[in-house]
């Protein structure tokens, strides 16, 4: 058995935590059924990213983008839980097996806990944004740390635990922030975050999914994304690919996450453009955060631990 992740070309830490995730809740299962996939983490039910004809378990996946897979033949699927309602309503199962994003297991690793709080407030982009933005100096600027999600997955999740107030862009940066027990803002810089698997997570433990919406931070940002800067629109024309590694993204936009060398005056320029994005992250940073019930998280986790208690009896 072995655990299948969406990689992404640039890197992003919710999906790369499947790397080690399962070794903690399911120890040992590398070495059993070694042609079984274990689908977990990601947003992945759809029929373009998973391979045809391999034994497939799910444990807590979710559906949002493209079309999902065929899962009529049963000796292809054995579908144990998934992320939310949502996702189980598009599969066709009862609700109740929509329970959590394994994700929120993370808190239980040894290594996570007790960690001291380091830092006041953070902003974690969704990947894509970190394609042609300039999110480090607008984090500044507003008074918040920047935590790229395209880093080391560990050191992401050590950052969120270390905060005291989560602003996430990142689905799973709310995700964690929640399990640790971080308060979280949800904001939004355009149309192309995926409000679906959001709702998902979010109908599991109670609490809602109403982003504040964020400017971009630079033209080139919203030429990759479709959405409007400084009063153009920068739409897309031709539908998205199913897979985000398929999407085009001019060679200029990565390279602008660093940007290494900009002049000074290039540099003043970007940042009184990115204005409106530094204030709507300084206002996001002063909203009221959300947190989930204690009873709600603990009450969803100890049903995934009955699922891993079932897989373990049926294939260990």
């Amino acid at each position: 058995m072995h655990p299948y992740y969406w990689e992404s070309e640039h890197g992003n830490f919710g999906d790369d935590l499947n790397l080690w995730l399962w070794d903690f809740l399911l120890p040992g299962f590398r070495e059993v059924h070694p042609e079984i996939l274990l689908v977990g983490v990601g947003t992945v039910l759809n029929e373009v990213l998973l391979p045809k004809g391999t034994r497939k378990l799910v444990v807590g996946s979710g559906f949002g983008y493209g079309k999902l897979p065929d899962f009529c033949d049963a000796s292809e699927w054995d579908i144990r839980c998934v992320r939310g309602p949502l996702t189980a309503g598009k599969l066709g199962l009862d609700a109740s097996l929509g329970i959590i994003d394994p994700a929120v297991m993370v808190a239980d690793m040894p290594e996570f806990a007790n960690l001291p709080k380091t830092q006041d407030a953070i902003f974690i982009p969704h990947w894509e944004s970190t394609l042609g933005g300039i999110w480090p100096k607008v984090c500044k600027a507003a008074g918040l740390v920047y935590v790229d999600p395209c880093g080391e997955a560990k050191s992401v999740i050590r950052a969120i635990a270390q905060s005291r107030l989560v602003v996430a862009e990142s689905m799973h940066a709310a995700i964690l922030a929640d399990a640790f027990r971080v308060p979280w803002v949800a904001v939004s810089t355009s149309r192309s975050i995926n409000s679906f698997k959001w709702q998902d997570w979010a109908a599991t433990v109670g609490v809602t999914y109403s982003p504040r919406h964020v400017p971009v931070s630079t033209r080139a940002e919203a030429i990759a994304k479709g959405a409007r800067f400084w009063g153009v629109e920068f739409g897309n024309k031709e539908p998205l690919p199913d897979d985000p590694n398929k999407r085009s993204f001019d060679d200029t936009l990565v390279l602008a996450r660093s940007d290494p060398r900009p002049s000074a005056l290039r540099s003043a320029a970007k940042q009184l453009l990115a204005a409106p994005s530094t204030f709507a992250l300084r206002q996001a940073r002063k909203a009221e955060p959300q947190l989930s019930a204690d009873s709600a998280l603990a009450g969803r986790k100890e049903r995934f631990r009955e699922i891993l208690a079932g897989i373990r009896r049926d294939y260990f």
